[in-house]
C-alpha cells in the first residue's frame, strides 16, 4: 500500500471513529445531563465513566485525523494544514473539559452520602453549572470548531481536487451551516439537541461519513496528489546494465 493511500484510510477509519464515539458518548451521558437530582440520586456512574471514555476515544481521534491528513494537506497549503492541526487540537481540549465537568458530577454524587439536608440544594446547583459547562463545550467543540475545521479541510480537499467535487462541496456547505446553527443555539433561537439543531448537523454529518467512505474505498484522488518527493520530479530508474 503507496504511503498517500495508506493516509487516505487511517484518515478514514479516525474520521468514522470520531462519529461513532460522539454518538455513543452522548448516548450514555443521558443520565447525567437530563437529570437535575442526578447529583443526589442513586446515579448510573459506569455508564457516565462509559460516556467519557467514549469521548476520550473521541478526543483522540480528532486529533489523529489532523496528524494524519497534515502530510498530505501541507502540499497544498502549508499554512491552512497548520490550521486545521492546531483547530483539531483546540476541539479535543474542548472535548477533554467537557469530559471533566461530567466526572465531576459524578464525583460530586458519591460525595453526597451523609449530607444535609440543607446541602441538597447547594450540590443540585454545583451539579447543574458543571452540566452547563459540558453544554457549552458540546457547542463549542463539535460544533463551532468542528465547523470551522470543516470549511477548512473541505476548501483544501475541493482546491486540490483530492476528493470528488461534491464531497468538498458538502464540507463546505455543512460547516458553515453547522456555524450558523451554533450561533442560532447561542442566541437562544432553539436548543442544540433539537429538531433545528439535528437537522443543521445533517449535512457536516454527511460530509465526515461520506468523506470516511471515500478515503477507505478509493483514497484521494489520483489528479489531486501531489508527488510523493520534496523536489516534485519522479525517481529515476537507474538503466540495466
Amino acid at each position: 500500500m503507496v504511503p498517500t493511500r495508506r493516509t487516505a484510510v487511517v484518515a478514514g477509519v479516525l474520521f468514522l471513529v470520531t462519529e461513532v464515539a460522539a454518538m455513543g458518548g452522548l448516548a450514555l451521558y443521558g443520565p447525567v445531563l437530563h437529570d437535575a437530582g442526578y447529583v443526589v440520586g442513586p446515579g448510573a456512574d459506569t455508564r457516565v465513566f462509559l460516556g467519557a471514555l467514549c469521548e476520550i476515544v473521541l478526543a483522540a481521534a480528532v486529533v489523529g485525523t489532523g496528524v494524519v491528513l497534515f502530510p498530505v494537506l501541507k502540499k497544498q497549503n502549508e499554512g491552512a494544514a497548520l490550521g486545521y492541526v492546531c483547530a483539531r487540537l483546540l476541539e479535543a481540549a474542548v472535548i477533554i473539559v467537557g469530559i471533566v465537568s461530567v466526572l465531576s458530577v459524578v464525583t460530586l454524587r458519591r460525595g453526597s452520602d451523609g449530607a444535609a439536608a440543607g446541602d441538597t440544594a447547594s450540590l443540585v446547583t454545583a451539579g447543574r453549572t458543571l452540566v452547563a459547562v459540558h453544554d457549552w463545550t458540546f457547542l463549542m467543540g463539535p460544533n463551532v470548531i468542528l465547523g470551522a475545521n470543516s470549511l477548512v479541510l473541505a476548501w483544501l480537499m475541493y482546491r486540490a481536487g483530492l476528493v470528488p467535487r461534491f464531497i468538498g462541496v458538502l464540507g463546505l456547505a455543512g460547516g458553515a451551516l453547522i456555524c450558523a446553527s451554533a450561533t442560532g443555539v447561542m442566541f437562544g433561537l432553539y436548543e442544540q439537541v433539537s429538531v433545528p439543531g439535528a437537522v443543521a448537523a445533517v449535512p457536516v454529518f454527511a460530509w465526515e461519513v461520506g468523506l470516511a467512505v471515500r478515503l477507505i474505498t478509493k483514497g484521494f484522488e489520483p489528479a489531486g496528489v501531489l508527488d510523493e518527493f520534496s523536489d516534485g520530479r519522479s525517481p529515476v530508474t537507474p538503466a540495466a546494465g
